[in-house]
């Protein structure tokens, strides 16, 4: 058998994935369709092919429509040869999903929250992550791994170094997680999760430039660039919601003084109701027309207005998409948004910017947290059938 170099590996392993993402995308598809699309030629497709079959990663069906000729067989990307999960960690909730391999949610677990310490929310989340595993159906890869988005900055390790939020530290719980399951954790933003959850599987499937503003009882910004999720340096990028918006302001979580999310948060919206309110009983009370708490969501409207226009004016995005606990106010929302949007910020990039609220509801970060794992496992899975 002659010496594969190398290099020989690489092509190989490129080669495959973009087989096997040709698949993902276009299925149905036939072994010809993938030759004349990537350029390969037809001998290294079938030779790819098969040993994606005999991975179960991918199956044929039926013979479809022939253009002359035999009808061909046409490949489909088996999504249900593993399964991911995806835990979004709030303040005040955590979100725990269990996903296929192309993002349909079978199952999920939600936990209302008050201690936020780390032991607390670490029992829970085990407890989730079994309950979840428990439900899988049986398959040939099983769970390939558990994505988990947190409101704080995550670096590029996957360590919490501050979620002010939570109260956390210097949080390492990727180790803790992968020797508890023995599998791949990936620890990432709850924002940025979320904006690459709507890139995916939401509103912002069709454009290249997204901004997602996650608003619960902080806030927090996911980037899309280009099509790609903008980290930064380190993998903090997104902080937004403590930019300054108000010198000396009212006192944030993070230590410093009138940020965004002090103004515009779910958090300052239940300060100012200043009663024993929750966000779902002020919706109660905004549709019997209480006037009180309808003046209190204009407010916190306006606020979210100002930021948003900051961020329209620095990143000229085709989308702005607002998500998390508060997009369930929309109705009474969305109107000083759009007005304060209308009245701060430059026309020229008011003009094909859209705004929309999620229409992934509660699910984009454990969405965008689970098609990491399901990224990385498919990445990891082709490398490890040709490593020599």
């Amino acid at each position: 058998m002659p010496f594969i170099t190398w290099n020989q590996q690489v092509v190989k392993k490129n080669n495959k994935l973009l087989v096997l993402q040709m698949i993902i995308d276009k299925e149905p598809i036939s072994r010809a369709d993938i030759a004349q699309v990537t350029g390969l030629n037809k001998a290294t497709v079938s030779s790819l092919v098969n040993e994606l079959l005999e991975e179960e990663l991918i199956f044929e069906s039926g013979p479809g429509e022939s253009s002359g000729g035999r009808r061909p067989v046409l490949l489909h990307f088996n999504k249900v040869a593993g399964f991911a999960i995806g835990i979004d960690i709030g303040v005040n909730y955590i979100l725990g999903i269990l996903t296929d391999l192309k993002g349909e949610i079978l199952f999920e677990q939600n936990q209302f929250i008050q201690d936020t310490s780390y032991p607390t929310v670490m029992e829970l989340v085990q407890k989730m992550i079994n309950s979840l595993i428990d439900g899988m159906p049986e398959c040939r890869y099983g769970a390939v791994g558990i994505g988990i988005g947190v409101p704080g900055i995550v670096d590029k390790e996957g360590i919490t170094l501050l979620a002010p939020n939570l109260g956390w530290k210097n949080i390492n719980f990727k180790s803790e997680l992968e020797n508890e399951f023995q599998l791949p954790v990936i620890i990432e933003n709850e924002a940025n999760a979320g904006a690459y959850g709507e890139k995916r599987f939401g509103a912002g499937q069709s454009v290249q430039n997204i901004v997602y503003v996650s608003a619960g009882i902080g806030i927090g910004v996911g980037i899309i660039l280009n099509g790609e999720l903008y980290q930064g340096k380190n993998g903090f990028s997104g902080e937004m919601g403590h930019m300054i918006i108000k010198v000396d302001g009212k006192q944030c979580s993070c230590g410093s003084r009138g940020c965004w999310e002090a103004y515009a948060s779910e958090h300052a919206l239940l300060k100012m109701a200043d009663k024993d309110e929750t966000l779902e009983s002020l919706i109660d009370l905004a549709e019997e027309h209480d006037q009180n708490v309808l003046s209190l969501i204009e407010e916190i409207g306006s606020y979210l207005g100002y930021g948003i226009s900051n961020i329209i004016n620095t990143f000229n995005p085709d989308q702005v998409i607002i998500g998390n606990r508060l997009a369930k106010a929309k109705n009474w929302l969305e109107q000083p948004i759009r007005k304060t949007i209308e009245a701060h910020t430059l026309p020229f990039h008011q003009k094909e910017t859209e705004l929309h609220f999620s229409k992934l509801t509660k699910y984009p970060t454990a969405l965008g947290v689970s098609a990491f794992v399901v990224e990385n496992f498919i990445n990891g899975e082709v490398r490890q059938e040709i490593v020599l």
